[in-house]
């Protein structure tokens, strides 16, 4: 066991040196720490023999994705929203939508052992999209600030607008192959997670941010101590919400909008080491991705879910974004470049795992087409997010100079 954690310690610390370059070239933070896990997995060098639960993958895939809907929801900048409102209110109101229909409609063309319910389920977790794989974009100075915070504020807000749209479509697969009676009965308990998700999320966050100020005022809260405050608090809001058989997801969220607003201008410094935290935990989620579920998955691949995986990444993601920006005023490169940057990730493989454990039908069948999508995700998004990110901002400048 030391062995494996000396080996994974010292590539992370050798990676820290170097993250700043990676992530101005061509592949990712993600990219690298997949490649490595699958290298160093059972297929490659053998260096980790890849056995984790699924319990255990839950675990940490679930703690990851609390903090980073925690922080993202915090550093939603409203402000932002209300003065460029255009391009994320028409990409999540109208662009979500219609991604999550064609991609239901495509995977139940593609797919004959999926239901309706199935194929709608398998939908909406490619529909959510992954801020943290979107950074090299949303950082890049060259791209447009307008299109940069339209992308910033859609990655960081449909992954958890898309956890009840899920919940809905799994209580109704699960309540379609029972009794009668048991959709009704499956959407009543949806409804309940989700409302305790949101009194979950808006009270401890409430007590939390106050009892942080009164204690502040009082001069004991120190500057150490307050690095472990918003990542404690992201975790409470998740866990107390599971334990009262709520949505933990919901209730991250609804917290990190919660903070956001009552922080105010401290807010990004508040979240500065928990965005750090989340890093990491991203990262070692990726490396285990590549060690335990990439190469464990390789021989259930077929040439249906490859198809599905490039059309998710293409034209279901890509054509009703541009559609939803009609009449925006963007020119078509734009509406192209925040189409095609809507990288599928930790999200996904999160919504995966839920989908097996509740015991739905085809989950094992969904969660082998979502782990090929975030793959292919991971290596196109990631190779090319500089390139483009980069003729994107000479195009718009030129355009610019022009006028």
């Amino acid at each position: 066991m030391y062995i494996e954690l000396a080996i994974f310690a010292l590539f992370v610390f050798s990676y820290s040196l170097v993250a700043g370059r990676v992530d101005r070239a061509a592949a990712s933070g993600p990219i690298v720490f997949v490649a490595s896990g699958f290298l160093m997995g059972p297929l490659g060098l053998a260096w980790f023999d890849g056995s984790m639960s699924r319990t255990e993958l839950r675990v940490l895939a679930d703690m990851t994705l609390a903090l980073i809907l925690f922080i993202d929801a915090a550093n939603a900048n409203l402000a932002i929203l209300r003065r460029q409102f255009r391009i994320p209110s028409r990409m999540l109101l109208f662009g979500l939508p219609g991604v999550i229909f064609l991609g239901t409609l495509t995977a139940s063309l593609l797919f004959d052992n999926l239901s309706l319910f199935e194929a709608a389920i398998l939908g909406t977790m490619l529909a959510a999209t992954d801020a943290a794989l979107g950074k090299a974009v949303v950082t890049n100075k060259a791209v447009p600030t307008k299109v940069r915070e339209g992308l910033n504020i859609e990655s960081g807000l449909n992954d958890g607008l898309c956890v009840p749209i899920l919940f809905v479509f799994i209580a109704l697969a699960i309540g379609s192959g029972s009794e009668g009676g048991s959709t009704t009965l499956a959407l009543k308990l949806v409804a309940k997670e989700l409302g305790i998700g949101l009194v979950v999320g808006l009270g401890l966050t409430a007590v939390g941010t106050w009892a942080m100020r009164w204690c502040r005022d009082k001069g004991w809260l120190t500057e150490v101590w307050k690095q472990v405050t918003v990542v404690a608090l992201a975790i409470t809001c998740f866990s107390v919400a599971q334990s009262l058989h709520g949505s933990g997801y919901i209730a991250a969220f609804v917290g990190g909008l919660v903070f956001g607003f009552r922080a105010k201008d401290a807010t990004h410094r508040l979240v500065l080491a928990a965005e750090g935290i989340g890093e990491a935990l991203a990262l070692l989620t990726w490396f285990v991705f590549g060690a335990a579920v990439i190469g464990q998955s390789v021989e259930y691949f077929t040439w249906e879910m490859l198809v599905y995986a490039l059309l998710s990444l293409t034209v279901i993601r890509v054509l009703p974004i541009f559609l939803s920006l009609s009449g925006s005023g963007e020119s078509a490169s734009s509406k192209l470049f925040l189409g095609w940057f809507g990288p599928r990730g930790l999200a996904s493989i999160v919504f995966a795992i839920i989908v097996v454990n509740k015991g739905v039908p085809g989950g094992k069948f969904i969660g082998m087409v979502v782990v090929l999508t975030v793959f292919f995700s991971l290596v196109a998004h990631g190779v090319s997010a500089n390139p483009l990110a980069k003729l994107l901002g000479q195009k718009e400048g030129n355009k610019a100079d022009l006028a």
